[in-house]
């Protein structure tokens, strides 16, 4: 039986350039890129260009790259070091209540050490409201963090305007792009945003690598303490080829393969919702096809099917899909998202799945993914009918 993958918010399969890229680097050069030695400098070059290729793909310099173990250590390391470098200017962030866990966490502790932190309410697209972010900014706002696009409906924030807002205002803009880096052209500088995260591998990188972009006005003393590495900015020696790997991943990324990729992950949206709607499936999307969105990921509420039952069937017949994010698998609470956009007491939170494409994807994927779909839907429905 063939297994498809369709779960690549949650992660991506290493490219094979990348793996190439990864492999000869650990081959040839295994030195510490803090030594002055040969081969220390053979591996210092090889982070040199890594961050060089981060740099450009960011509109940036390698002055503002700081190489992570992920993006979850870049969104800790942006939100708790801010909070403590700028309390004496105030001790107010604000966000949204559909983050991701490793943004809404760090900042529950911080809310425990006296920060204020307002959570952003989202409608029914997972979608802020501009009126109500004007309204929770204030003098006393060091911090604004949002994501670029949700993990788990493909929901898009209005970015933009917020780094228009935060212009001529004290806050610092950090932004997780983790979903989009790698499907998005994202210039920070241009869009005032100060912090930015991205993790390797949601873009067909290796796991456990990360980037934490911080322009010329972040300043802050290191989240890890130890050597000196990365100019003083993140201490531990450099995963050279993770990094390298990394780099691999995004150089394969120029902007007309974004483009690509995305009208691809546009047509299999369209392919899955049109093949439901032809066999009379009822279903609705958690979120709206028509806004600007994440196109590789999409969030689908079958009424009268269990989550879990769906994702089991569409399993067993080799098709790996999501119920949510990947980082409360196997936990007992909602999704915070859903919730969020529709309320405790929706049956959507039980009975949707995420689907998400990857650049592996192909329209033969879709149309077997379809068609299991839509067999699963039916029978669970049917089974469901007769009790």
């Amino acid at each position: 039986m063939k297994h498809v993958y369709l779960d690549n918010a949650a992660t991506t399969p290493m490219h094979p350039d990348v793996v190439a890229a990864m492999t000869e680097q650990m081959n040839a050069d295994f030195g510490n890129a803090s030594s002055t030695h040969y081969f220390g400098r053979q591996a210092h070059a090889a982070l040199d260009h890594a961050r060089q290729t981060l740099a450009t793909a960011l509109h940036t310099t390698t002055d503002n790259i700081v190489f992570t173990g992920g993006a979850t250590e870049s969104n800790n390391t942006a939100i708790i070091r801010t909070a403590y470098a700028r309390r004496e200017q105030g001790m107010h962030i604000i966000t949204s209540a559909i983050e991701h866990l490793s943004v809404l966490n760090p900042l529950r502790r911080l809310e425990q050490e006296g920060f204020r932190v307002t959570y952003l309410p989202v409608d029914a697209n997972g979608e802020i409201s501009m009126s109500d972010f004007d309204a929770a900014l204030d003098d006393e706002t060091t911090l604004v963090t949002l994501m670029w696009g949700n993990n788990e409906v493909g929901s898009r924030m209005p970015i933009d305007k917020v780094g228009a807002r935060l212009r001529s205002h004290q806050a610092w803009f950090h932004v997780d792009a983790t979903q989009a880096f790698g499907l998005a052209d994202i210039n920070p500088q241009a869009l005032g945003i100060n912090m930015l995260s991205a993790s390797a591998h949601k873009l067909n990188g290796p796991k456990g690598v990360g980037v934490l972009y911080r322009d010329d006005t972040v300043h802050f003393t290191p989240f890890l303490l130890g050597g000196e590495q990365e100019t003083k900015r993140r201490a531990g020696t450099e995963n050279v080829p993770g990094i390298v790997g990394f780099g691999a991943a995004v150089a394969r990324l120029d902007n007309a393969a974004k483009a690509a990729l995305t009208t691809r992950y546009e047509g299999f949206t369209k392919q899955i919702t049109t093949a439901l709607t032809d066999e009379d499936v009822e279903f609705h999307v958690n979120g709206n096809l028509t806004h600007d969105r994440l196109p590789h990921v999409l969030n689908l509420w079958f009424p009268g099917v269990s989550t879990y039952a769906l994702q089991t069937n569409l399993d067993l017949a080799g098709f790996a899909v999501s119920g949510g994010s990947a980082c409360t698998a196997g936990s007992l609470e909602p999704s915070h998202v859903l919730t969020a956009m529709f309320g405790a007491d929706s049956p959507r939170i039980a009975e949707s799945i995420r689907i998400s494409f990857g650049t592996v994807t192909t329209s033969e994927d879709i149309a077997a993914f379809s068609a299991a779909l839509i067999k699963a839907v039916n029978r669970l429905r049917a089974r469901a009918a007769t009790k």
